[in-house]
């Protein structure tokens, strides 16, 4: 049983003991931290929290104990039902709201939730908020309202057709061109809320599409992470020669694969390189991703005049990057599309509209839109943490040994050579260190990753 409490939100496995999973009761304690912490910080004259879920087993169970715990703090509670993170990032902004709560666990397996939580612009806490969150659960330093004052609770389903609107005015989604393009694509929603949006926004678009998984059950047909080793399916079914693009999406819809229409995987970190290709050749600009993500955005930004700018991992980093650096789009190389001109926040939504206007003015197939773009493969590793496991020391170590090369510490260590680089981070969401490199072909980045994994099994 696992709980993971970071600036990220609250994490972990339904079940078990309080204090060791994500039960009733520790739902309650982070529920009210929150709730304590946007009212001190409050800066608006809302009295609103949004909360939204994608379609896990355990979402209502959580859904029923968040909302009950935000109405006891005096909050009044809008409900937008099954909803993508990005439509709930949204509806925060759209109701005026002081904050949200997304109960989503992403791309975990169906028996993780968590707590993700939002300010005001509907953006992800920063550091410090985060920090705040978490030692006013420690001490749990909150009190309830009185009878006379308890939140009131609405629910509104308006927001999905709302988010689509918004993804549809964008300037850069051109929808006349993916109208007369007649696409017929493949998509697989893994039985979450993509199912619920997605067919929608295709409508919107006038292509033809067939849902794979479309039952927002959360009983998931495969691990829901959006990787090649848990798309056999969608891989197969595109074979057949129907379809035109494959479309893929984690279980809260903020991140984005696609698969060519050959049945071939298109590159999750090429979602991002491919969109941001296309939304620089219309708008030259900056752009930022992770320093966990390809080359090959800093190559395309270059090319199109602009600067590339890495951060830390996690979204809040990207987004606070990418308002210093003024980029025009940025993301991670999950699949994850960030594009200001709609929110600051990761939406696969914003990711199709922006992929279908490429592909529909290029008039090319996916696996030569796919051709012009530079090329690198990544290998992604993972080094599972026992509890003694000093992470830091492990860290430090391999920054030691590796002196002599370009070393960047921001989050992890990620060592830079000339032609191919390797980050060591422990993961916010999972008891792992994530192990990611980079080369020419997948057999030299992987060599490149286990050489660096095996430093680490040999510390431990």
């Amino acid at each position: 049983m696992t709980l993971i409490k970071s600036i990220s939100g609250i994490r972990g496995t339904i079940g078990g003991l309080a204090g060791d999973t994500l039960n009733p009761l520790d739902i309650v304690k982070f529920t009210s931290a929150y709730a304590t912490f946007i009212r001190r910080s409050n800066k608006a004259d809302s009295n609103i929290i949004v909360v939204g879920r994608d379609a896990r087993i355990s979402g209502e169970m959580v859904r029923s104990i968040v909302c009950g715990t935000l109405m006891g703090m005096g909050y009044d509670v809008v409900d937008i039902g099954l909803a993508t993170t990005p439509t709930t990032e949204l509806a925060v902004r759209m109701s005026g709201a002081e904050g949200g709560i997304i109960i989503t666990a992403s791309h975990n397996p169906r028996h993780w939730n968590a707590l993700k939580l939002l300010n005001s612009e509907g953006e992800f806490l920063t550091k410090d908020d985060g920090n705040e969150v978490l030692a006013i659960a420690d001490m749990e330093d909150f009190s309830y309202a009185d009878v006379d004052h308890l939140g009131q609770y609405v629910k509104d389903d308006s927001f999905n057709e709302r988010h689509i609107e918004d993804v549809l005015r964008l300037k850069l989604v051109d929808t006349q061109a993916i109208a007369n393009a007649g696409f017929r694509v493949c998509v697989d929603a893994i039985n979450s809320v993509g199912g619920v949006i997605l067919p929608q926004l295709l409508q919107r678009l006038g292509v033809d599409y067939k849902i794979l998984n479309g039952e927002p059950d959360g009983d998931f047909a495969h691990n829901p992470e959006p990787l090649e080793k848990n798309l056999g399916g969608i891989m197969e079914e595109m074979r057949t020669g129907k379809y035109d693009l494959g479309i893929v999406v984690d279980p809260d819809v903020d991140r984005l694969a696609f698969i060519c229409e050959d049945g071939k995987m298109f590159g999750e970190e090429y979602t991002l390189v491919s969109v941001a290709d296309y939304v620089l050749s219309h708008t030259p600009g900056n752009t930022v991703s992770n320093l966990s993500s390809t080359r090959a955005l800093r190559d395309v930004t270059e090319r199109h005049g602009g600067k590339y700018c890495a951060a830390a991992v996690g979204e809040v980093n990207v987004t606070t990057k990418m308002k210093e650096a003024g980029a025009v789009i940025g993301g991670e190389g999950n699949g994850g599309v960030i594009y200001p001109e709609s929110h600051y926040g990761r939406d696969a939504l914003v990711g199709i509209a922006l992929f279908l206007s490429s592909l529909a003015q290029k008039g090319c197939k996916v696996s030569q839109l796919r051709a012009q773009l530079p090329e690198y493969s990544i290998a992604k590793n993972r080094i599972d943490l026992t509890p003694s496991t000093d992470v830091d020391a492990i860290l430090a170590k391999v920054k030691e040994m590796y002196k002599d090369e370009q070393v960047n510490d921001i989050d992890g260590v990620k060592i830079d050579f000339a032609d191919k680089w390797v980050h060591l981070r422990k993961s916010n969401t999972e008891p792992i260190i994530r192990v990611y490199s980079e080369a020419a072909t997948l057999e030299e980045a992987d060599e490149l990753g286990k050489t660096l994994m095996k430093v680490v099994y040999d510390m431990q």
